[in-house]
């Protein structure tokens, strides 16, 4: 299935209660976010250039990792950045049963807020490869999450994707209050490390500000 750069406006409109941009924030404002991490050189690097840029992100963590590297996930909060769940081993909701999939979530949960040493009332959540139903969401909302989509896709894990193809098609499709995803992952890091500092330097030459989300 060919997967868009840009959320198509019907897909928006009939699942409203998800967050794919925002839009009626701040003007001249975008929102970067960074899955799958951390990863030790991969974060590092992403967190490097965010500060370059005075920029700050979003991170969806997977559970295993933040449990694999807690200095780098404790890095990113320290930087000014946002934790989001991404569940504990990066679990397809259509292959797994509401159950164990919301347990897998709480699992990643207890995970960041033992490492971090704050407790999480309400949180971002991503689910992994955007999947997700009816039932996981209410569930999901039932507990305090969000759910975060996305407006532009970066497929920066493509490896049959130049980064000049890579970042044309970011630039093409952002604008004011687009959610963007990337991947702070080893997958993806051809095409990161050469797009991210790009789009970092064009979007801040036209006036636009990094944010992070808040739960």
């Amino acid at each position: 299935m060919m997967i868009p750069y840009k959320t198509p406006n019907i897909l928006k409109q009939l699942f409203p209660s998800y967050a794919w941009d925002l839009k009626h924030k701040d003007k001249r404002t975008l929102y970067l976010t960074f899955d799958d991490g951390p990863i030790p050189e991969v974060t590092e690097f992403v967190l490097s250039c965010l500060k370059e840029y005075h920029a700050k992100a979003t991170f969806f963590c997977i559970g295993d990792n933040v449990k694999k590297h807690p200095n780098i996930a404790r890095q990113i909060i320290f930087e000014g950045h946002v934790i989001g769940n991404h569940t504990m081993n990066h679990v397809k909701a259509w292959k797994t049963n509401t159950k164990a999939y919301i347990s897998n979530t709480h699992e990643c949960k207890n995970i960041i807020e033992k490492t971090l040493g704050q407790s999480i009332s309400k949180q971002l959540f991503r689910p992994p490869y955007g999947q997700i139903s009816p039932i996981k969401y209410k569930a999901l909302q039932k507990l305090g999450y969000q759910i975060v989509m996305w407006d532009v896709l970066s497929k920066d894990w493509e490896q049959k994707i130049a980064p000049e193809i890579c970042l044309h098609n970011i630039i093409k499709h952002t604008e004011e209050g687009s959610i963007l995803v990337f991947h702070d992952s080893i997958k993806a890091s051809k095409n990161l490390y050469e797009v991210l500092p790009k789009v970092l330097d064009y979007f801040s030459g036209e006036g636009y500000t990094f944010k992070s989300m808040q739960p």
